[in-house]
């Protein structure tokens, strides 16, 4: 921060300081409102405080296709499993994605619970059915949509502070890529270190409004 603005952060919080305190609350109340706005708005663009862009994720390998009709049993165990006969299909990590013709529309089925491979008769081979293509809409999405909404990303004040923050489980979530930490993508996935995206961090041109507005508050207070 520039050493103007800091004495200027020093004069206001003087000023501050000299104010009531259910007035101060309601200052910093407004104050804290508008830097959880500013800080939604910049995890929105995808950017670090310091104007840098996020880490983007990482290129998920493309499914592997099937140019050719399948059925089977499913699923495992079950004492009288469905007939399932599905075309353009794609094979995805644990699942086999296509299309259902029996539900007539996209499914997906866990691959290891499949109870058993049937051959098909020439006819179900050229049965027409619809077309599955990965549309890939949450990797194309922005990171952190469901962070920075107002229940997660929370604001608040009292006559002494004003904060921005997250709250819960949602707090051990985003400190991760806030500090860039180890964590597991799943359950029973092996830990992995995640890219460092500063979600929470004051930028000059925010701490500058921040003042700003606490400037105009004293400033209508005192006339």
């Amino acid at each position: 921060m520039n050493r103007d603005l800091a004495e200027l952060e020093r004069i206001a919080g003087a000023l501050l300081r000299a104010t009531a305190p259910p007035e101060r609350r309601r200052m910093l109340r407004a104050m804290a409102k508008d830097l959880q706005r500013a800080q939604s708005a910049r995890i929105g663009r995808q950017q670090n405080p310091d104007g840098s862009a996020y880490v983007p994720r990482k290129t998920k390998p493309a499914p592997r296709p099937g140019n050719y009709a399948v059925k089977f049993l499913y699923p495992k165990g079950a004492a009288e499993p469905r007939l399932v006969l599905m075309k353009s299909w794609a094979h995805e990590g644990k699942l086999l994605t296509g299309y259902d013709v029996e539900a007539g529309g996209i499914r997906s089925f866990f691959w290891d619970k499949v109870d058993r491979w049937l051959p098909l008769e020439p006819e179900e081979q050229n049965k027409s059915g619809g077309k599955y293509r990965r549309q890939g809409g949450i990797r194309r999405a922005a990171m952190f949509r469901k962070l920075r909404n107002g229940r997660n990303l929370r604001a608040g004040a009292s006559d002494r502070e004003a904060w921005v923050g997250f709250a819960g489980r949602v707090s051990e979530i985003a400190s991760v890529s806030q500090e860039g930490l180890m964590d597991r993508p799943s359950a029973k996935a092996k830990p992995v270190r995640y890219p460092r995206r500063e979600l929470l961090g004051l930028t000059d041109r925010e701490a500058g409004a921040m003042l700003d507005l606490l400037l105009r508050h004293i400033g209508g207070v005192a006339s």
